[in-house]
């Protein structure tokens, strides 16, 4: 597996990670213990050195698997966490980034991940109740006790960067970015580039739409967060396909698949980029691997810009009350 550093940092991942939340969270039941530790295990025997969770995947439970799952591997590989989202006593996500309490998430996190630091450490989405400064600064001291070694924000907006990195280096912004999610192009790419910050898009494959395993036909478990996506819905599914056809049109052309083709897209686009698209499954595990060795040509991307711009993607990635977290 080809190795990128994200931005200007010393911070050396796998050209593609491995989101683990959706072992433990967002897709229907936790997948059994040791399925998930068997599969983080075989990532890092593939090559994957980068792996991604979050105090509020289970919550608590992801991060758990994934200390257990690396514990053999110190020192071979790079985890990544998050903070400042929790359950309130009703058992609704609140967002909560007062120092003080990133002070205590950390010692969670570390303890869990069974890790002497955090080698990446998000704020998960903005809290617009803590100055951002406090945030950075929290962390900064995090770092200079030797608890966490980069700092990162996840779906932050270009002003709460620029803010953040005056008081902390920022290493990397985690934020969706897809084939048919394309507003990072807009102005988060720009920032990142003049900031040598890394982009590390979560839902690369769309939370599995491009891979062209789902249709209008599909149903979710009651528990699947996309059951209240609006670009999930069965109408908005049906009238999406467009993009897939586009994928699968060329990944038939290379022998591929079109799960490939959009991961081998999005490293096309910056070697500062390295996405991690997740999975439950060995088969897709191995999949998402290839598609760092898949070379596309400037006349493949070519081809993918001028047939994309022609699709309109219909329905709101997030519902509404969740899209305010983002972009703050």
């Amino acid at each position: 597996m080809q190795k990128r550093k994200l931005g200007n940092s010393d911070l050396e991942v796998s050209a593609i990670g491995l989101g683990c939340m959706g072992m433990s969270h967002g897709y229907g039941p936790a997948i059994d213990r040791q399925l998930g530790i068997r599969l983080i295990r075989k990532a890092v025997e593939s090559g994957v050195t980068f792996f991604d969770t979050a105090e509020i995947y289970g919550p608590f439970t992801n991060e758990e698997l994934v200390g257990e799952a690396l514990s053999p591997f110190r020192g071979q590989v790079v985890i990544a966490s998050k903070f400042g989202l929790k359950l309130d006593e009703k058992g609704q996500q609140v967002q909560d980034s007062r120092p003080d309490h990133i002070k205590r998430s950390a010692d969670g996190s570390l303890k869990r991940l069974k890790v002497e630091a955090i080698d990446l450490y998000y704020q998960h989405r903005v809290d617009p109740d803590v100055p951002i400064e406090e945030v950075a600064g929290a962390v900064r001291d995090l770092i200079q006790q030797g608890k966490v070694r980069h700092f990162g924000l996840s779906e932050p907006g270009v002003a709460t960067i620029r803010r953040a990195h005056t008081v902390q280096p920022v290493t990397a912004v985690e934020s969706e970015y897809s084939l048919w999610w394309r507003r990072p192009e807009d102005e988060l790419l720009p920032a990142l580039e003049e900031l040598g910050i890394g982009l590390v898009p979560f839902s690369p494959l769309g939370k599995g739409f491009l891979t062209g395993k789902i249709d209008e036909k599909m149903t979710f478990d009651s528990s699947d967060f996309r059951t209240i996506v609006p670009r999930f819905t069965q109408a908005a599914r049906k009238a999406n396909l467009s993009l897939v056809e586009l994928l699968r049109r060329i990944s038939e052309r290379k022998n591929v698949t079109p799960a490939q083709i959009a991961l081998a897209w999005l490293l096309a686009q910056k070697p500062w980029i390295v996405p991690i698209p997740g999975t439950r499954k060995h088969e897709r595990l191995e999949e998402n691997i290839e598609a760092a060795g898949v070379e596309l040509t400037s006349e493949d991307l070519l081809e993918i810009e001028s047939a994309g711009s022609k699709i309109t993607i219909q329905g709101a990635r997030y519902p509404e009350e969740l899209e305010k977290r983002t972009g703050l």
